[in-house]
């Protein structure tokens, strides 16, 4: 054990792995707008890129653009269960336009619908949806099942007060005379 190492018996809080991003830019529409861009496909595993084309076929170019980090946290299993239970599970990689050299930045990739709809409600960035390939679906299963713990429904007990029943006064209480019901308790009367 090497210092500043903490011994645990427990499964770790969160995994990740390398997450190659796949871009595709084709000719734009209009004369205004000369390419779009979008989100294609992902690369587990893949090694680190800037904007490396994979192939083109005429104006058509996919760009292995970034390689970003998938990270998988414990706590957001419910969330990674309702993205696998989709009928095309997804990644969704968040994207902000450039002010760079490059047309895209990159934001983040994330397997959670909750996290992307995060970020898809702000409407500084791009979110898109790219199919999950099979042995993503497989890793993140793995990781749902090792971690995930249903909420145990707790129903609320109503305490044994009958409210029914006639209240003999009313007001505080602590008052014994029924005369005076609203003056505060412990305030003593003076007489004049």
């Amino acid at each position: 054990m090497h210092a500043g190492e903490i011994l645990t018996t427990d499964h770790p809080k969160s995994i990740s792995m390398p997450l190659g991003i796949v871009i595709r830019r084709v000719p734009g529409a209009t004369r205004w707008v000369k390419h779009v861009w979008k989100a294609v496909g992902v690369l587990p595993g893949a090694g680190e890129a800037q904007w490396k084309e994979l192939r083109a076929e005429g104006d058509v170019v996919e760009y292995h653009a970034a390689t970003l980090t998938l990270e998988l946290f414990r706590t957001d299993t419910e969330a990674y269960l309702h993205g696998l239970s989709a009928k095309v599970p997804a990644i969704y990689v968040v994207m902000r336009e450039s002010a760079g050299d490059q047309p895209l930045d990159l934001v983040l990739a994330t397997a959670s619908p909750y996290e992307a709809q995060d970020y898809a409600d702000t409407g500084e960035e791009l979110v898109e949806k790219v199919v999950m390939p099979e042995g993503l679906i497989a890793w993140i299963r793995d990781f749902v099942e090792l971690h995930h713990q249903d909420d145990v429904f707790i129903k609320r007990r109503r305490d044994k007060t009958r409210v029914d029943l006639s209240e003999d006064g009313i007001g505080d209480a602590r008052i014994r005379q029924t005369a005076d019901v609203y003056r505060a308790p412990g305030a003593k009367e003076t007489m004049h």
